[in-house]
């Protein structure tokens, strides 16, 4: 399995969410690294313009390509991105390797989304459904996700 990087836009403030990131990446580590990069949330103004959102996205933005590693496959999470099953998650992860890349690198932006500019540097677009969920849970659901494509790829019986 390649080693995992999740860059996000701001951080984890409820407990709850960041104990089940935490327990999923303790599980992840069993199968390859995982790391977290935070990028610093840039706070609107009260009711921005959309000309004030797309800056703030822009910035946040130029910090996230600034953060990415060499040589990686990168996914970003958004909602109009390709939806699939866990099974054709996991095997676009396995089959990494086999395409050159050692790390997968997922995106999660603020709850504005992301850049444009960053979803055109992105090898996928991942989308996990087309409802809308708070930025923060995304990373709890990124994680099982990630744990699960692991647990699929060894054949475990967590995947049922």
């Amino acid at each position: 399995m390649v080693n995992m990087t999740v860059i996000h836009v701001g951080n984890i403030k409820d407990r709850f969410f960041a104990d089940a990131v935490a327990e999923y990446e303790k599980r992840i580590s069993g199968f390859c690294r995982i790391k977290s990069i935070e990028i610093k949330e840039k706070r609107p103004p009260e009711s921005p313009s959309d000309a004030q959102i797309s800056q703030l996205l822009d910035q946040e933005g130029e910090k996230i390509l600034l953060s990415l590693p060499r040589d990686c496959y990168k996914i970003a999470l958004c909602v109009e991105g390709k939806k699939m099953s866990s099974e054709k998650f996991a095997d676009v992860l396995q089959q990494l390797p086999h395409k050159g890349f050692s790390e997968a690198v997922f995106i999660i932006g603020s709850s504005y989304g992301l850049s444009p500019k960053v979803k055109e540097k992105c090898d996928l677009r991942l989308s996990v459904s087309d409802m809308t969920f708070p930025h923060r849970l995304m990373r709890v659901i990124l994680a099982e996700q990630i744990y699960r494509a692991c647990t699929i790829c060894a054949g475990t019986e967590y995947h049922k």
